[in-house]
């Protein structure tokens, strides 16, 4: 159960516990007669799974609570169902315990993660069906990444939205003004697993630090469209991203309408009410897979808006490594979340997107800050003027 701050997985996870250990009819399975209790340190697993607010004791109802032994680090219900309490700091004490099930918390911030997940398995042999459940804020750690990807794992989400009811008012007002669509937002409010590649181009630790709030005053904006080559359900997204190009000489992404699925009609009247609403200077467009069509529909739709037809000579990795050098120099700024097209950054790599899609978003990117900053034009002039 991947989930972000304040979803409620402590509470799913207690009341999961609660339900085995008596028993309850939709389990579908005698009580479970042997539990194990994991997280990150001991006075964790005390603290927040058996002690807490939504912990084990404050959920049952008084005449069903299980006695609780700290110094045994044991639970223990009235039907006989026991629960022992285990730390990821030390992995040598599952050795020789068994169980019928296991509640881990947690444990993307475990110390010893991979030791401490080995030993519970070994552990894991009572009952005809010995299964685990696993309540964390995902972090991009081995060991999470491995168990999502097994067939015999079944993955749920909570973003911290869902259990807004419960929340003091405020709290998700301040916090999703001040991380939505951040790589920290998405990761502690959404619960997403948010993950980068070694070999790619960009870092999200790069692009986060190269976010601000609001852009300068800009000499020169552009739209770039990166159009796919067919329409319909299976096709590319058509990139749309306007960037603005600052009196400093730093270029600050202003916006991405990419559309997926869209027709030319549609990703025509998108970028057209782009190039508008931001007052650009030019719409750039990448003719390689649409050739004239992309002038030509820009042109039925609005002929006043002037098009710039570029075609590509090199490959995809080729023209954004420049692009990217640009960022390592500071000089492109994000002006708040972009977190589809920020996706795309830090999954290209020398091969492309990890799975094979093409990148399109990234590629209107490219073509607008090699429009700005990186091939050959006039001087902007001064927008006003």
């Amino acid at each position: 159960m991947l989930g972000g701050r304040g979803a409620g997985k402590t509470r799913a996870g207690a009341e999961w516990i609660r339900a085995q250990a008596q028993g309850h009819s939709w389990t579908g399975s005698p009580p479970a007669g042997r539990i194990a209790l994991v997280g990150e340190t001991y006075s964790d697993v005390r603290a927040v799974m058996i002690e807490g607010a939504s912990g084990l004791l404050a959920i049952h109802p008084k005449r069903e609570r299980p006695e609780w032994s700290p110094s045994r680090r044991r639970l223990e219900w009235p039907n006989g169902s026991v629960a022992q309490v285990f730390s990821s700091e030390d992995p040598e004490a599952l050795r020789g315990p068994q169980f019928d099930l296991a509640w881990c918390d947690e444990l993307a911030k475990w110390r010893y993660a991979e030791e401490t997940y080995d030993m519970l398995q070994f552990g894991l042999r009572l009952g005809e069906q010995p299964r685990q459940l696993i309540t964390t804020t995902p972090r991009p750690v081995p060991i999470l990444k491995k168990l999502m990807g097994l067939k015999t794992t079944v993955v749920t989400h909570a973003p911290t939205r869902a259990n807004a009811y419960n929340l003091a008012p405020t709290f998700l007002e301040t916090v999703v003004a001040r991380y939505a669509g951040t790589r920290l937002g998405r990761q502690e409010l959404d619960g997403e697993l948010i993950d980068e590649r070694p070999d790619a181009l960009w870092s999200r630790d790069g692009l986060e630090a190269r976010r601000v709030e609001q852009a300068p005053n800009l000499v020169r904006i552009v739209v770039a469209i990166d159009p796919p080559a067919t329409s319909g359900r299976k096709s590319d997204a058509c990139g749309i991203v306007a960037i603005g190009l600052a009196e400093d000489g730093k270029a600050y992404v202003l916006a991405d309408r990419s559309r997926r699925q869209a027709k030319p009609s549609d990703w025509a009247s998108v970028a057209i009410g782009l190039w508008h609403g931001l007052g650009a200077d030019c719409l750039v467009a990448e003719v390689n897979q649409g050739g004239e069509m992309v002038a030509e529909v820009i042109a039925s739709a609005d002929p006043s808006v002037p098009v710039k037809q570029v075609r590509a000579s090199r490959g995809k990795y080729s023209r954004a490594e420049p692009v990217a050098m640009l960022y390592d120099q500071e000089k492109v700024h994000h002006v708040g979340p972009f977190p589809d097209l920020e996706d795309e950054m830090v999954d290209f790599g020398t091969s492309g997107l990890s799975g094979g899609r093409s990148p399109d978003r990234l590629d209107a990117l490219v073509w607008a800050i090699t429009e700005l900053m990186l091939g050959p034009r006039s001087l902007p002039r001064v927008r006003g003027l």
